[in-house]
């Protein structure tokens, strides 16, 4: 879930939501209670420090094991110490000064990005379980439905292959509920078939699409035996290979799988190090440029994608972006 933070009335409505879908995935009360304060606090600070910005709420399944994540994003002044503003007392706004501290202290896990003039991006993270077998992999993702709509027509998926972890972005064509009906289409024919070699999941894909309205697609698999990633792409997604900073970006080819295809084919991008991933819709803005932010390909994929969601999101499309990076 997505929801604007303009005025002080919606700080409420954040919490509500907010709490709302973390009943709805098995969260216990007194978790729900930590994470409404949580989001109540970086909603609060979002009209106090940014002039506004959104709340994301969604799960994750990675390396931290299975929860309940919480994204502020705001395009305000942002923070040139980071540090000093997390410790109690430390404010700008008048105000006591304990609310990031009490956010680090009711969540499991916190991240914040901040460049002066350029904004700031917090996660917390709620966790609830551990994963098994454990992953050796962060995620992050950013989703936003076409303005108006209640459904996305973009999924995601990330699932462990025999051959590497593998990634899925779809982006139904159009938007509402029968956009969404062609990307969970796609979701679960990857599910189903996620062992198979990357071209071949990929022609699947395109044949069980046919009777949907059809969709964009991307295939990404990280292959750490060969050292490369085994990339599909149909359609407007874009992906991009980060590693040490450097960014690479993918090549997808034009079509629309369910409908037009006339190239499948994989391309292999060799690597080092860990790898980061970045798949994102068309709904972002392709022309971004992680050298504008300094320090953010270090960060955790969380706050990666809410940036790139934040500054390059259309608005009038469905959007998702989604970060993997995986440890070696």
């Amino acid at each position: 879930m997505i929801t604007a933070v303009a005025d002080a009335s919606q700080v409420a409505e954040a919490r509500r939501l907010a709490a709302g879908f973390a009943l709805r995935q098995g969260v216990p009360e007194q978790r729900v209670a930590q994470l409404s304060l949580v989001v109540t606090e970086l909603a609060t600070n979002l009209l106090k420090h940014g002039s506004g910005g959104s709340i994301l709420v969604d799960t994750f399944d990675d390396q931290d094991g299975a929860g309940v994540e919480v994204l502020a994003l705001d395009s305000g002044p942002g923070m040139a110490d980071v540090e000093r503003c997390i410790a109690d007392g430390y404010s700008t706004a008048g105000s006591p000064g304990n609310g990031l501290g009490a956010i680090f202290r009711q969540s499991d896990r916190v991240h914040i990005y901040s460049r002066p003039g350029r904004g700031t991006a917090v996660t917390a993270r709620f966790v609830m379980a551990a994963t098994k077998p454990p992953r050796s992999v962060q995620l992050g993702a950013a989703v936003a439905p076409y303005p108006g709509e209640l459904v996305c027509g973009d999924t995601w998926v990330m699932a462990e292959a025999q051959d590497g972890g593998t990634m899925l972005v779809a982006d139904g064509s159009g938007h509402g509920i029968e956009a969404a009906r062609a990307a969970e289409t796609a979701a679960r024919l990857f599910r189903n078939h996620v062992n198979d070699p990357c071209e071949r999941l990929a022609e699947r894909l395109h044949r069980g699409l046919m009777p949907t309205r059809g969709a964009a697609i991307a295939i990404a698999r990280v292959d750490p035996a060969a050292r490369v990633i085994r990339y599909v792409g149909i359609g407007n997604i874009t992906g991009a290979l980060v590693v040490d900073g450097r960014v690479q970006h993918m090549i997808s080819y034009n079509g629309t799988a369910g409908h037009v295809a006339p190239r499948i084919r994989e391309m292999t991008y060799p690597f080092s190090g860990d790898p980061t991933l970045i798949l994102h819709s068309d709904g972002l803005a392709p022309r971004w440029d992680l050298a504008a932010y300094p320090g953010l390909t270090r960060q955790h994929p969380s706050l990666i994608a809410g940036v790139l969601l934040r500054d390059f999101r259309r608005g009038r499309d469905d959007a998702s972006v989604v970060v993997m990076r995986t440890l070696l």
